[in-house]
């Protein structure tokens, strides 16, 4: 008796770990296709423009975007605490004039749940309905759930910036690109399972 449970034991086991594996599988495929393999201009306006920190591009291309008065004002999140304005003002230097008007820097986000909490407390500071949100193309899905989570109200659209970690071929054909995504599918998970048991966005 004690074999035949053993038995029936071990194969739920084995049922429930290739069950999840699958899972796990097709969940990764399906995060693979969120990601942008091109940049696409947005047509539309928002009330304002997030750009979370970690690539040069992001930046720039927000900044462009306020240039093109699709927002009104420019939050960058997790800016370094030694990074002055000049500094990034050094990166677009026909832009350099709105650091004066229209761009807000956050220092204290260290991570993407802290960028959301910030682009939260900046977009109700200033009665902010919709929003488009600048990071990279791999990062995006992640920093979508975050915000939306924090700001369920929110009109939210994304401007995925092309990056070198994703390179263009296939990822299934560079072991690294890869490597890399499945890394940051397990972060989303990790976030979504956080987020899942923390609905008012508190945590």
């Amino acid at each position: 008796m004690l074999a035949g449970l053993a038995r029936w034991i071990g194969f739920l086991t084995m049922t429930i770990a290739v069950v999840g594996g699958l899972l796990l599988t097709i969940g990764f495929f399906a995060f693979a296709a969120q990601i942008a393999g091109e940049e696409v201009p947005v047509d539309r306006r928002a009330d304002g423009i997030v750009a979370l920190t970690g690539a040069a591009a992001r930046i720039p291309d927000a900044i462009e975007l306020l240039a093109g008065e699709r927002g009104k004002r420019l939050l960058i999140t997790g800016v370094h605490r030694a990074t002055s304005a000049t500094e990034i003002a050094r990166l677009t230097p026909l832009y350099s004039k709105f650091f004066t008007c229209c761009i807000d820097l956050d220092r204290s986000a260290l991570n993407t749940f802290g960028n959301a909490l910030e682009a939260k407390r900046w977009a109700r500071s200033h009665n902010f309905n919709s929003l488009i949100v600048v990071t990279s193309n791999w990062h995006m899905p992640r920093a979508m759930a975050e915000i939306e989570h924090q700001l369920p109200d929110v009109a939210l659209i994304p401007y995925p910036v092309i990056s070198e970690k994703v390179k263009t071929e296939p990822w299934w054909q560079n072991v690294s690109t890869a490597r890399f995504l499945v890394a940051e599918y397990l972060k989303y998970l990790f976030a979504l399972t956080r987020m899942s048991l923390d609905p008012d966005g508190a945590l």
